[in-house]
């Protein structure tokens, strides 16, 4: 399985993967017209989501369907859990070491 971080590295990558947040899942043609990317730089980057397991494809009448796989996200959210939190409270205690020591004039809590 790829690195999902490396995957995620590519910016034309985390604009489909916002694109199919956003839907209940687009055809190819409809992210080349969405994303003004061409079909073969958007079907390369495709391939390597579905690879990853980001992405789902089914076969229709009009082209592929491509679906985000949001599951596929959650090892990569529990891993950067404990960095969100050490981060939130850093920025508490910065937050109160501001205010206590810049006080503002008439400001009530």
């Amino acid at each position: 399985m790829p690195d999902l971080f490396a995957v995620l590295a590519e910016p034309s990558r985390r604009r489909i993967l916002d694109a199919l947040r956003q839907s209940e899942g687009l055809l190819v043609k409809d992210l080349v017209a969405g994303l003004d990317l061409s079909q073969p730089n958007v079907s390369k980057h495709l391939r390597v989501l579905r690879t990853a397991g980001l992405v789902s494809e089914t076969a229709e009448r009009q082209g592929r369907r491509y679906r985000l796989r949001a599951e596929a996200l959650r090892d990569l959210d529990d891993w950067l859990r404990p960095y969100r939190a050490f981060w939130t409270e850093r920025l508490d205690e910065l937050g109160e070491y501001l205010d206590s020591t810049h006080p503002q004039e008439g400001h009530q809590p």
